[in-house]
This record gives structure tokens, C-alpha cells and sequence, in this order.
């Protein structure tokens, strides 16, 4: 299984910020494409104050921070030049996590929805929707969010297809800011298909991909968690795709580019159970040759040499 998606992380929350314009991300376009990914998805339109648009929405009622540079617009363009399919991330005010309460982020992105497609929806490349609200197990007003975000997102574009990409509960299931990486207790597999039966019937209808992150459980418990949410899928009518990390959880400095192995086992485990579609988070920090960490240029490498410049047999 190859990895054919990429999320685009330019609201940096908790991984460096690489201070690219133009020239830079045209380059990381070319590395994509040579890499065989077609299509890009928008983590976020914009996290707290700061943007990856000029949202007059945002802006005018939120009081967010103008940004230097309109990277939607040039992400998009970027999209239609190499043939690339890009998806919508919503805006993140952050209230979610401070509270834990997601009910928030419906009034706030009800109007964002209907001001981005409609400066954004003319571009041949805008294919879709990305719910940037990252839930797992029973959050507090998360069925209901994602259910009418979903929902309104197929109503001012006419359909387009709605991606989620939810976190399990695992062991390595800690903070950013935390110094462990681990913690004590963890999602059994049959609480979690329980708990995402009941989370897949209040979201059918209003979401189409569903993307689990794959980083958050032991290596060896991955297989039986991926055939859990692939049967899940199935039942309530999604399409499977893993959101196969290339960022490592393992090692005490968070977060540094994947040790090749563990990405190719990753993606071989995810092959096995049907996924299909693989996304990475995310391509230009982890995996880029231009990243500013000198690992993820080596990481193209390997996974190049071992994926399109080889006759090796995928298992």
C-alpha cells in the first residue's frame, strides 16, 4: 500500500513552523507528485488567532490575526497545476480543548463553511471537506458537531465528500506537552468498537471518509484495531482510509520523522485488512527533502527506493 494523500499542516500547533512562501511550497507540490500523491488535505483553515486565510468572518467576529500570505489560494492553485484533489480543513478556535465540550465549533464554522466555498469553490481542485475537530470515545458534543458540520458542508457545495480523522484511545494516547509516552491506561478493543458503533450511527449521512490515526496504539495491537474500524466503516456505509503517521511516538523528542521500518509495517498492516486510501501526517515536515528536519529527506528516500524504484513485493 502506498501512501497517495497528505494532510498540509501550516497552522503549526505543536511541530515547528518551516516559514515557507511560494517558492517553497511549489517545490514540496513537486516532491508530492513525484512521489504519488494526488491528493491534499487542510489540516486547518486556522487554529485560535491565527489563519491560513484572510477570513473577513473570522477576522471581523473572532478577532483573529490577519496572515502575511493567503495559503489556501495558493495551496489551490498548487492543487489544479499538478492535478491534485484538495479538501477543506474547518477552523480549530480551540475552545474544544479547553473545555472539552466540541458544541463550540458549530456556530463558529457554520458561516467559515459558507465563506470559504464560496471564495474557494470555483477552483477545479476543490473535491471535499475536512472536519479538523479531532474526536475519539465519547467527547461531549461531538456526534452533534460533526453531524451538522458534515451536514452543511454537503449543503453549500452540492455533495462534496466529507473526511474524518479520528485519534484511538491507545497507550500512546498522551499531550504533546506531556513527558511521558505512555500512559496507564488505554481503550480496550471491545469498549472501543462499542463506543464507535454508537459514534458511526449518529454521524451516518454526514460524513463520507473516516481515517483513523494509526499512532496510538502498540505496533504489535494495530492489525486488530485497523479491522475493527474497516468492519465499522463497512457497516455504516464509509470509506476506509488509515492515516498511516510518518511522524515517530516512540522516541522522547516530539516529533521527529518515523524510523522507515515502522512506517512500511504500518502501511503493510493497513493493506492487509482492505484499507483504501492511505493519508500520512504529514508529508511536508516528515517526509519532504526540503523539511527542516534532515531525517524526512531520508525517509523520501527509503520509501521511494523501497516503493517505486524497486520490483520488491509489497506484503
Amino acid at each position: 500500500m502506498k501512501i497517495t494523500a497528505t494532510f498540509i499542516d501550516e497552522i503549526s500547533h505543536d511541530i515547528p513552523h518551516q516559514n515557507w512562501g511560494a517558492k517553497e511550497w511549489e517545490l514540496d507540490f513537486v516532491h508530492m507528485k513525484a512521489m504519488g500523491i494526488d491528493t491534499v488535505v487542510l489540516i486547518r483553515a486556522g487554529y485560535r488567532k491565527f489563519l491560513s486565510y484572510p477570513s473577513a468572518f473570522l477576522i471581523e467576529h473572532h478577532a483573529c490575526f490577519t496572515p502575511s500570505q493567503d495559503l489556501v489560494k495558493l495551496f489551490l492553485e498548487l492543487s489544479d497545476r499538478f492535478s491534485m484533489h484538495f479538501y477543506f480543513g474547518i477552523y480549530d478556535s480551540g475552545t474544544y480543548w479547553d473545555t472539552g465540550d466540541m458544541s463550540a465549533e458549530i456556530e463558529v464554522n457554520m458561516p467559515l463553511i459558507e465563506e470559504a466555498y464560496a471564495r474557494y469553490g470555483h477552483y477545479e481542485s476543490f473535491k471535499g471537506w475536512y472536519l479538523s475537530l479531532e474526536l475519539s470515545r465519547k467527547t461531549k458534543g461531538a456526534i452533534s458537531a460533526i453531524r451538522d458540520l458534515g451536514l452543511h458542508c454537503k449543503r453549500v457545495s452540492g455533495g462534496l465528500p466529507v473526511l474524518i480523522s479520528p485519534w484511538i484511545d491507545g497507550e500512546k494516547a498522551v499531550m504533546a506537552s506531556a513527558a511521558a509516552l505512555k500512559k496507564p491506561t488505554a481503550v480496550s478493543l471491545e469498549t472501543h468498537a462499542q463506543e464507535w458503533n454508537e459514534i458511526f450511527k449518529g454521524i451516518q449521512g454526514a460524513v463520507d471518509i473516516v481515517a483513523f490515526q494509526d499512532g496510538h496504539v502498540a505496533y504489535e495491537q494495530l492489525r486488530s484495531y485497523l479491522e475493527v474500524n474497516k468492519k465499522l466503516a463497512d457497516q455504516y456505509g464509509l470509506v476506509s482510509w488509515t492515516n498511516t503517521e510518518s511522524f515517530d511516538r516512540d522516541m522522547p523528542i516530539k516529533f521527529l520523522p518515523i524510523k522507515f521500518d515502522k512506517l512500511q509495517y504500518k502501511l503493510a498492516q493497513a493493506a492487509a485488512v482492505g484499507m483504501e486510501k492511505a493519508i500520512t501526517f504529514e508529508f511536508s515536515h516528515f517526509m519532504s527533502p526540503q523539511s527542516a528536519y534532515r531525517q524526512a529527506g531520508h525517509l523520501y528516500q527509503r520509501y521511494t527506493d523501497y516503493y517505486l524504484n524497486s520490483n520488491t513485493q509489497n506484503p
